[in-house]
């Protein structure tokens, strides 16, 4: 497996932490009754704000997930994997994994900056397949 595949893996495995640890103080907020439910209804009760900013740092990565999975495609299927990619595709795991709490205890404006190294390296994980 290439370091980029192993990086993806790595990264859907961080989207499972960060769905638990947001759907744990979840249940708790909400309740496990509406958790439960089909949601047909708003929920009676709020989110607590570190569970509501959990939930949008985890709705944030699966956006940033679709980009870097097709980054990781584009690089192994073309098969142009190299030290700058592979780099990038770790930098890229290593923003987002800082960019749970930097989003959960409000690190600004270091939550914006680690957002970017991570776009920035999925970016350039792109333009060096195309080189």
């Amino acid at each position: 497996m290439t370091p980029e595949l192993t990086a993806l893996a790595l990264s859907g495995l961080l989207q499972a932490v960060q769905f638990t640890l947001f759907a744990v103080p979840a249940n708790r907020d909400l309740g496990v009754g509406y958790t439960s439910s089909a949601r047909d209804t708003p929920p009676s009760r709020q989110l607590a704000p570190l569970t509501a900013r959990l939930q949008r740092a985890m709705n944030n990565h699966f956006e940033g997930l679709i980009l870097f999975t097709l980054a990781v495609v584009v690089v192994t299927l073309g098969d142009q994997s190299t030290a700058t990619t592979q780099t990038c595709a770790w930098i890229y795991l290593a923003a987002r994994s800082l960019y749970i709490p930097a989003y959960a205890f409000g690190w600004r404006p270091w939550r914006s900056l680690i957002w970017g190294m991570g776009f920035f390296a999925t970016l350039t994980m792109i333009v060096a397949s195309l080189i």
